[in-house]
Formats: C-alpha cells, structure tokens, sequence
C-alpha cells in the first residue's frame, strides 16, 4: 500500500517548511511557522492562492519563495 502524501492547501505537495515568505512583516519565515503563529496571515495567502495571485519560485539559492502579487487594474 502507498503513503499518500500530505497535499497543503497553499503549497501543494511542496512541504511547507521549505517554503519561504518574501514579503511584507513575515518575510523570511517559513509558511509552516507563520501557519503556526499567524493563522489569519496563513489564511489570507489562501485566499490569495485561490484567486491566483500567488506563485512560488525556486531562486538560484535553491529556496522555495511565496509571493502575492498585487492584482492589476484594467
């Protein structure tokens, strides 16, 4: 029998601890700790994925990096 593995609901099957905020007052902690210590914050960046202004990049450090990109005006 397989293991499924654990999917979160803001970075898919990323874990969590290897992904690093890039942004804002949380900036360099990972989305496990803010998920942690700031729940509202953690909710927010699912929100923001689900209206698809989020994205995660791998940087030439080999960090996994959270961005919220601000919505654009037409």
């Amino acid at each position: 029998m397989a293991l499924q593995q654990e999917v979160s609901p803001l970075t898919g099957i990323i874990a969590e601890e290897n992904v690093v905020i890039d942004f804002g007052e949380h900036e360099g902690k990972s989305v496990l700790e803010v998920a942690d210590t700031c729940p509202d914050f953690y909710h927010y960046l699912v929100s923001q994925r689900e209206e698809g202004n989020f994205s995660i990049r791998r940087t030439k450090d080999k960090i996994f990096r959270l961005y919220v990109h601000k919505p654009t005006l037409n």
